[in-house]
């Protein structure tokens, strides 16, 4: 018996550049037109038995604009960046460039007073795990980009620090294939 974990990153809200720690802005006009564009590669994933989706409010628009109705999930949520909540790494690093050092150095620190990294792999991969185990079973799940890199540090075993060279566009997909502590990352063909 396995899954067929579908992760769809959501569209964006503003540029990379500026890109904010815990964002909860809308999407912006760029990214409804990109969800426009891909709409018709990422609509036939509707048909998955469980749709899912981070809290974020870029990410319940890109699951409806898709025709998901994606249900909230709590644990697909962004990491807790405590006091750098809304704060590009730019600003976190010219307020406390000492303890941006040691957050990107120890997985195991959350210098902010919110979540660390590795508390962070491992909340999506329990969420993973936790996933109703029937033969076939096909899910799509709507999150941020850093969940989605989350997800794949912790379904391939991967060391912590690996998920500072995964790279996730908005729209992006990557499906995870498996069960209950036991994943494989799967590339489908263009």
């Amino acid at each position: 018996m396995h899954l067929r974990v579908t992760f769809v990153a959501a569209a964006r809200s503003s540029s990379l550049l500026a890109e904010r720690f815990e964002d909860d802005r809308p999407l912006d006009q760029a990214g409804w037109d990109e969800v426009q564009r891909s709409a018709a590669g990422l609509v036939p994933l509707a048909t998955s038995e469980l749709r899912y989706c981070s809290p974020t409010p870029r990410s319940r628009a890109t699951g409806d604009a898709l025709g998901y109705a994606p249900l909230v999930q709590l644990a697909l949520r962004d990491c807790d960046m405590g006091r750098w909540r809304g704060f590009t790494l730019g600003e976190a690093m010219a307020r406390e460039p000492d303890a941006v050092d040691a957050w990107l150095a120890d997985p195991r620190s959350a210098p902010h007073g919110g979540e660390s990294l590795l508390g962070f792999i491992q909340r999506v991969g329990g969420w993973l795990d936790t996933r109703p185990v029937d033969d076939g079973s096909r899910i799509v799940a709507v999150a941020e980009p850093s969940v989605v890199r989350a997800a794949l540090v912790y379904a391939l075993k991967a060391q912590p620090s690996t998920y500072w060279n995964i790279d996730v566009r908005p729209l992006s997909t990557v499906t995870l294939t498996g069960n209950n502590h036991r994943w494989n990352m799967r590339l489908e063909a263009a």
